[in-house]
């Protein structure tokens, strides 16, 4: 049982298809930030540590 022959000259088709200018491609440094983000949530990790618990055992029961 066989799904179709290789025709080599698709591949040569899809190659000749990607015409496309250097202007056009997306530029993934453009919003490029070196900076540091810091938050203080003014809550202890044991007590967030306690309260994931908690969300897990509300999941557990449902």
């Amino acid at each position: 049982m066989g799904f179709g022959s290789y025709d080599e000259s698709e591949q040569e088709n899809q190659n000749a298809d990607a015409d496309y200018d250097e202007e056009d491609a997306v530029n993934v440094h453009q919003n490029d930030h070196d900076g540091s983000v810091s938050f203080d949530t003014g809550v202890s990790s044991g007590e967030l540590v306690d309260r994931l618990q908690e969300m897990k055992d509300d999941d557990e029961e449902s």
